[in-house]
């Protein structure tokens, strides 16, 4: 049994002024992500310009940023915004869905391919080994809020979050950093590192990803005002990972025959 550490959620106080590690993670996201983009970019055989790279990370930020909270918002508390709509913007409380950050991603990386005449999948690969230790960092600062911690467990490495009562719990913000942060940016960077056919790198990550949190969501608690969906085990992590994993499974398997 280990009891958190305590973290205070907030880095940085400057008088009235507080700067979270929830948004602190999600600088390291993004200029962790831009900093990769650009070493990518140097390779002579890479097809991309350093400024194309800020270019498309910008967009992308927008689109984690909007599509995180709206996906918040619609898959996990549509019933609260409703009656408090004005809270939709107060994303420095927390509350960001990956999915929907994921469906923002998309829509940028659909927009970008058209303004610089690419194809959809020539700019997911390039950004799909850019995102996952962004991920892992994102994943940190849930474990700093004692936030989204799993169910209890007799495990040697159970964790005592204060806000998860006396019991010790499995630390799946830290499962999570690890199998898609760590582990995923590990394989993703190292497939991508030399040409493959277009799709292959973000089915990878796609599949990669649902697998891990599918693993992980059977130990997660779900959000309260949620529970769990079908017979006890099912959550919306669940069922929204599902067709991730399988759309993965379909781009890998066209490319694999075109």
């Amino acid at each position: 049994m280990i009891l958190h550490p305590g973290i205070d959620p907030v880095a940085i106080s400057l008088g009235p002024l507080q700067i979270h590690w929830y948004g602190v993670m999600y600088l390291v996201a993004f200029v962790g992500g831009a900093w990769l983009g650009v070493y990518r970019s140097n390779r002579p055989d890479s097809g991309w310009k350093p400024n194309e790279v800020w270019d498309l990370l910008f967009y992308v930020a927008l689109g984690v940023i909007l599509g995180g909270r709206l996906g918040y918002v619609v898959f996990y508390n549509l019933s609260y915004f409703i009656d408090h709509p004005q809270e939709i913007v107060y994303i420095w409380t927390g509350g960001m869905s990956f999915h929907g950050g994921l469906l923002g991603v998309l829509t940028a990386i659909f927009w970008f391919a058209r303004r610089t005449h690419r194809s959809f999948f020539a700019v997911a690969d390039f950004l799909a080994p850019l995102f996952p230790l962004g991920i892992g960092a994102v994943r940190i600062s849930n474990f700093i809020n004692q936030e989204l911690w799993g169910r209890v467990t007799d495990l040697p490495w159970g964790v005592v979050f204060s806000t998860g009562g006396p019991l010790p719990r499995h630390p799946t913000q830290l499962y999570e950093a690890f199998l898609e942060g760590v582990l995923l940016f590990v394989i993703l960077w190292l497939y991508s590192g030399e040409h493959r056919r277009p799709g292959r790198v973000s089915a990878l990550f796609l599949i990669i990803y649902g697998l891990s949190r599918i693993t992980v969501e059977f130990v997660r608690m779900p959000d309260d005002h949620i529970g769990y969906l079908y017979g006890g085990w099912v959550t919306m992590g669940h069922l929204l990972s599902l067709p991730m994993l399988l759309l993965g499974v379909a781009v890998f398997w066209r490319s694999s025959r075109s």
